[in-house]
């Protein structure tokens, strides 16, 4: 089912947004509705990335409670990132 949007607009705005759109072959309408498709997009994706970072964090905590947790020293942490990215650059230069 299609929703109608409505907001109010200063007629100077709605005039040179209408010669705008339409040497872009389209319509003001056309215009909102693929913004509000590109907003509700983006959301779709912040939506997607809260729930896999939740259920990433759920993970390691249930990790944490079972006790197969390994902590590492934030150094030899630090040495690891290092070498990480290290090798990403070099595989970037092939």
């Amino acid at each position: 089912m299609d929703t109608r949007i409505q907001f109010r607009i200063d007629e100077e705005t709605k005039r040179l947004a209408q010669i705008m759109a339409e040497s872009q072959g389209r319509t003001i309408s056309d215009a909102c509705r693929e913004l509000t498709e590109q907003l509700a997009e983006q959301q779709r994706k912040v939506l997607s990335h809260d729930s896999w970072l939740t259920e990433q964090v759920n993970l390691a905590f249930e990790k944490l409670d079972s006790g197969a947790s390994v902590f590492v020293e934030h150094d030899k942490a630090k040495n690891r990132m290092a070498e990480r990215k290290a090798k990403i650059r070099r595989q970037g230069q092939i």
